[in-house]
């Protein structure tokens, strides 16, 4: 703008202002509807979260561009904006709403996340479910199986010291019981069958007695032929 005037400046940054802070902005057009339907939509949106405002086209444009924000082909016609402060699906769902019964109202798209949607993305924005009931859903779809992983932390530490305990007491863990004199009666002895299959040797003892015998036998037969 060239030399603007004070008040268009100042219009400019209110709508630069609302455009950066809003969680999102629907721009409508409102040609058609009479003070009174005019007012029922406002009111229906300040209960949706939303704020609905009338700005120029051209001043619109020099905010929206002042952000990056690509909206020129939105900029057509009477143009008001409603911006959204919190969940931009109810304010999505107030309008679609509206526009069933007030069909001068026409969605022409908007700014999400800083990103230029279509009339069609705004539709489709409002058909989905509130952030309040997706969050209640999701809720439930974690509460059994996490009241299921609970129990298992808390059941973890018991079985386990029953497990150990149990190894303990069969003797398989360290820390395990000493065996009793009875239980050491009552293992069978290991070395016992290797013992009876080994082949017997003769024993020192037994090899010199062997060879005494023989000496007196060869020493007794050259006397019986004398």
């Amino acid at each position: 703008m060239e030399n603007p005037r004070p008040e268009k400046v100042a219009v400019v940054e209110e709508v630069r202002a609302k455009l950066e802070a809003a969680d999102a902005a629907v721009l409508t057009e409102y040609r058609g509807l009479d003070v009174s339907a005019t007012a029922d939509l406002r009111r229906a949106l300040r209960e949706a979260g939303g704020e609905y405002k009338v700005y120029k086209n051209t001043l619109v444009r020099f905010a929206a561009r002042d952000l990056g924000l690509e909206i020129d082909d939105l900029l057509t016609g009477p143009t008001a904006i409603a911006f959204v402060q919190g969940d931009p699906v109810t304010v999505a769902k107030a309008l679609k709403e509206f526009a069933k019964t007030n069909p001068a109202l026409v969605i022409k798209g908007g700014v999400l996340d800083g990103q230029t949607i279509d009339e069609a993305e705004v539709k489709a924005l409002a058909d989905v479910e509130p952030r309040e009931v997706l969050l209640a859903k999701l809720a439930g779809m974690l509460a059994a199986p996490m009241q299921q992983f609970a129990g298992l932390l808390q059941a973890l530490p018991r079985d386990f010291a029953y497990g150990l305990q149990a190894l303990i007491d069969q003797g398989g863990a360290p820390g395990a019981p000493a065996s009793t004199p009875e239980a050491a009666a009552d293992a069978p002895a290991a070395d016992a069958p290797a013992e009876a299959d080994a082949p017997a040797e003769d024993t020192p003892a037994e090899a010199t007695a062997s060879d005494t015998d023989t000496e007196a036998d060869a020493s007794a037969e050259p006397a019986q032929e004398s």
